[in-house]
């Protein structure tokens, strides 16, 4: 592939021997969850598997929380105490991709892989508890694990939330990861405020008169219409969003007719919007209805619509990324080392935590041109350099240790 990227560096020099001594372990995990992706809420053999996992090294957990969802519980036990929680949140789920990777942990799977690095996630979270359980005498609070199912959607957080993840105990504060191959390895984004998108959906059918395509006069074109739509939309962001923001309204699908030499009458399309200010939440579905509305007016057609939320912008605390940043500035360095203004129009469900407590979602740069892993996620042949998965445990160890003490 061709790259722009710098080298990727996989120097964990300061990743501390004990991480470094399990990384083989978290490498094992990965790839055994690999092997066996599953969609969203059917993560049935992954969720055993981190159940299996934990209960064999002694750590407290639920199970089947919002259908398969899996909490753990890990107390410190410094001795100053502490009544704080700290939650650390993984996604579990694949995606309907066939894998084109000829590896020997390719998916088992027909037509599901694990091509957004959810099985990543959810290794570097394992680590993350085998490591605190062993060292129980470093921290002072309460480390809540949560692994989660059905990021890739319908989502699983917000039906997690609903069960109570974040109550008994109350967590105070929520951190989680993205390995990210936007950035090479040894790289890392972190920012407050937005970080990722809101993610909203429409779906649009105009209804015209079909006809013969020598006597349009005869018809109300659904094409014309439609065609005078998607160029429209265009200017809810260019005109009506503030050169300032960061909006986007994509149609992405547009279907039509059946010959030639027939007008259509009806045109289909569908599309996604994003943006990261939650002060458009509404706004920018209703520009859109009234564009849709207007056009089809003059045209004398009709439509029918439906928009509808999948999740909020990804909006971290402030506090929370100093401290993610502060720890992340002690764990890479590469000439770029931290990017503080990492952004993406990508959306996450990891959204719906951070409107209930503070926290922070970063990105853990994962991509090594090198060895020819920097395909982009949710490419049939993504994957990443597992050198991120002990950086991940890293990051999030010395962010437990740092918040509590």
């Amino acid at each position: 592939m061709v790259s722009t990227f710098p080298n990727a560096s996989a120097d964990l020099s300061r990743v501390r021997l004990d991480i470094r001594s399990i990384h083989p372990q978290i490498i094992e995990w990965r790839r055994i969850i690999h092997q066996k992706p599953e969609l969203a809420f059917k993560e049935e053999i992954t969720s055993k598997f981190v159940s299996q996992k934990l209960q064999e090294w002694g750590i407290e957990h639920q199970t089947g929380i919002a259908k398969t969802g899996v909490v753990a519980i890990i107390k410190g036990n410094k001795t100053q105490s502490s009544n704080r929680v700290l939650a650390i949140r993984a996604d579990m789920d694949a995606l309907p991709v066939e894998e084109l990777n000829e590896v020997s942990y390719k998916s088992q799977h027909q037509g599901i892989m694990h091509a957004c690095g959810h099985d990543g996630h959810t290794a570097v979270a394992l680590g993350t508890a085998y490591y605190l359980q062993q060292h129980r005498d470093s921290f002072n609070g309460t480390v809540k694990i949560i692994f989660q199912p059905a990021e890739e959607g319908p989502g699983g957080a917000k039906p997690m939330i609903e069960a109570g993840v974040l109550k008994n105990p109350d967590v105070d504060a929520i951190i989680g990861l993205h390995l990210w191959n936007n950035l090479p390895l040894g790289t890392l984004g972190v920012r407050g405020g937005a970080l990722m998108a809101a993610v909203e959906s429409f779906r649009c059918t105009i209804l015209g008169k079909g006809g013969h395509g020598a006597m349009p006069h005869q018809t109300v074109d659904s094409v014309v219409v439609a065609a005078q739509i998607v160029n429209s939309l265009q200017t809810i962001v260019s005109r009506n969003v503030s050169p300032i923001d960061s909006a986007v309204v994509t149609v992405g699908e547009l279907h039509a007719g059946t010959k030639g030499n027939i007008i259509a009458d009806t045109a289909r399309m569908s599309g996604t919007v994003r943006y990261f200010n939650p002060e458009f939440k509404g706004f920018i579905q209703e520009r859109l209805e009234q564009i849709i509305a207007g056009i089809c007016q003059i045209n004398n057609a009709n439509y029918d619509l439906e928009y509808w939320g999948l999740y909020p912008p990804t909006i971290n605390d402030n506090g929370m990324a100093e401290l993610v940043r502060s720890v992340a500035e002690e764990v890479v360095e590469t000439p770029l080392g931290v990017v503080p203004e990492c952004q993406t129009m990508g959306g996450e469900d990891m959204s719906y935590f951070l409107q209930e407590v503070p926290g922070c979602y970063f990105f853990l740069g994962s991509a090594n041109p090198e060895k020819d892993l920097a395909y982009p996620h949710h490419h049939p042949r993504f994957d990443f350099d597992e050198a991120a998965l002990a950086m991940g445990v890293e990051m999030f160890v010395r962010c437990v240790e740092k918040y509590f003490n």
